[in-house]
Parts: structure tokens; C-alpha cells; sequence
């Protein structure tokens, strides 16, 4: 979902501000770590597939206007610097994301899957609230 939801939110973000955008695909990617949370004990395969189509959907709604919030509100000559900015902050959320989920699995062992999702849920609804706030403050969103 991610491959049809990302260049339709790129072309979305010529319209709407990356804030409106990232604020629904964030709360989208929530609700679907919510229901991966609370899908029970034998779900099948649609149950599953439906839920990580909402992930997918909600995380390629957010992506691609952000990136271009942040790589256009660099002045150009610091373009690269700013890819890369956003390349090292994508990859020590990846890498905090891996830590908790890791310290979660080991002091919760039984239920370590479930409240990694749950925590996920969290972080990503708190992310909706923050993407959110761009559309208060405009000078914070460059594609505004």
C-alpha cells in the first residue's frame, strides 16, 4: 500500500499542506497498529492483510509530503544536507524503534508483540497530533 499511497500523497501535497496530509496518514497508520493490537488470537489472513494495508496506506500518506516539507525548507545550496539530516533522523527512529521493541520482548516475553503495537499506536497518534500543529504554525511547513 505504501508503493499506491506514496506518489498519490506527493501529488496531493501540491494542494494540501504537508501538516493536513501527514496529520491523516499518521492517525491512518495508527488505527492500523490499533487493530494489529486487538486482532486476537487466530486471525486470518484477511484479517491480517487488511490491517497492514492500513499501516501501509496511513505511512505513504505521511512520507511523502513530509520529506518534501523538509527538503524544500532548506535553501537549495543545502539540499544535501538536508537529505541527509532526514536520512540519519529516519535511521535513529528505526534504530530507537528496534531498541524498545527489543526491551519490550524481553521484560514481556508472552505479550511482547502485542504492547510493541500498542506503543507503536501511541507513538504514531502522538506523531498525528504533532503533524497536526504544522497547520497552526505555516512557517513550519514549508509547502504550505
Amino acid at each position: 500500500m505504501i508503493v499506491v499511497a506514496a506518489p498519490l500523497a506527493g501529488a496531493l501535497s501540491d494542494r494540501y499542506s504537508a501538516g493536513v496530509l501527514g496529520g491523516i496518514g499518521l492517525a491512518l497508520f495508527a488505527g492500523g497498529l490499533l487493530s494489529l493490537a486487538t486482532i486476537g488470537a487466530h486471525p486470518g489472513t484477511v484479517d491480517i492483510v487488511w490491517r497492514m494495508a492500513l499501516c501501509g496506506a496511513g505511512f505513504g500518506l505521511f512520507m511523502a509530503p513530509n520529506n518534501r516539507a523538509i527538503l524544500s525548507s532548506a535553501p537549495r545550496q543545502r539540499s544535501g544536507s538536508a537529505g541527509g539530516m532526514l536520512s540519519t533522523a529516519r535511521l535513529t527512529g528505526q534504530m530507537l524503534g528496534t531498541a524498545l521493541v527489543a526491551l519490550i520482548f524481553g521484560v514481556a516475553p508472552g505479550h511482547g508483540p502485542t504492547i510493541a503495537l500498542y506503543v507503536a499506536a501511541a507513538f504514531a497518534a502522538a506523531a498525528a497530533v504533532v503533524s497536526t500543529l504544522r497547520i497552526a504554525a505555516p512557517h513550519l511547513n514549508a509547502s504550505v
